[in-house]
């Protein structure tokens, strides 16, 4: 039986020895694929440094050219209105004495208006009076064409024909409000029906003044009523009252208008 035995030792030692063979061929490996790589990448010729990226030519970018702005268009020119006071003849004012008598009498009417003595007046083709015309001792420069607005200095533009002034502008029409105030209405009323007596306030023997805010219609019948002092027992029996009241249309400037009052009634019981 003991002739079976198997004796067993400890092999650690060569295991050592065997794993540090290992690793020293490893990293003597590691190192010449190393060395291959960084050999091969740096004795590579990239064609950095030659003649094929010489600058030759230097290209400007193109211009590009703005397209030109348009012209303005002219505007024509406004003509002037005359400056000066135009008769197709000059014939004295009544205020003034006649350089010299008419050669012949006629009864037909003058379509011609006299000229203003207080304006310098020139023999035209027309007539036209300037709304600036200057004094009659003038010495500029005189304008009798033109139908534009702009006169410069004198003549801001006239009548031409009839030589009066331009009419002056219609006055604006007064703005009418659409609500007025009447007061006490108790008296401006067509139909005031009178309120019942509230047998509630009747036990109580409440009393007094009741007033009742209005608003009449345009027609004069009342659109809204709310009690504003008086018994709290009698204030719904005098705005029942007060809706069925009736007034005329109050007028104003022509127009009709709404009216808002107070319509006051008294209870004794």
């Amino acid at each position: 039986m003991l002739d079976q035995l198997v004796e067993s030792k400890s092999h650690a030692g060569e295991d050592s020895k065997r794993g540090g063979l290992l690793l020293t061929t490893f990293v003597l490996l590691s190192m010449v694929l190393v060395s291959a790589w960084l050999y091969s990448l740096f004795a590579k010729d990239f064609a950095m440094g030659g003649d094929d990226l010489s600058l030759d030519t230097l290209v400007a970018p193109p211009v590009i050219e703005e397209a030109p702005e348009p012209e303005p268009e002219k505007q024509p020119e406004q003509q002037k209105d005359p400056n000066v006071d135009i008769r197709k003849e000059i014939i004295a004012a009544m205020t003034e004495t006649p350089p010299k008598p008419p050669d012949t009498v006629s009864v037909v009417k003058n379509t011609i208006p006299p000229r203003d003595p207080n304006k310098f007046t020139v023999q035209g083709d027309r007539n036209y009076s300037a709304t600036n015309a200057p004094p009659p001792d003038y010495q500029g420069p005189v304008n009798t064409s033109g139908t534009g607005s702009n006169s410069g200095n004198f003549g801001g533009g006239g009548d031409s024909d009839t030589g009066g002034a331009a009419p002056p502008p219609a006055p604006p029409k007064p703005k009418v409000p659409k609500q007025i105030s009447g007061g006490v209405l108790n008296g401006k009323a067509t139909s005031l029906p009178k309120p019942p007596y509230p047998p509630a306030a009747r036990a109580v023997r409440a009393s007094g003044a009741v007033s009742v805010q209005v608003l009449i219609d345009e027609g004069g019948s009342v659109v809204s009523a709310s009690a504003v002092s008086g018994h709290p027992l009698l204030r719904a029996a005098a705005v029942q009252a007060a809706r069925g009241a009736r007034f005329s249309p109050t007028m104003l400037s022509g127009q009709p208008v709404k009216v808002s009052g107070l319509i006051t009634y008294n209870f004794v019981p």
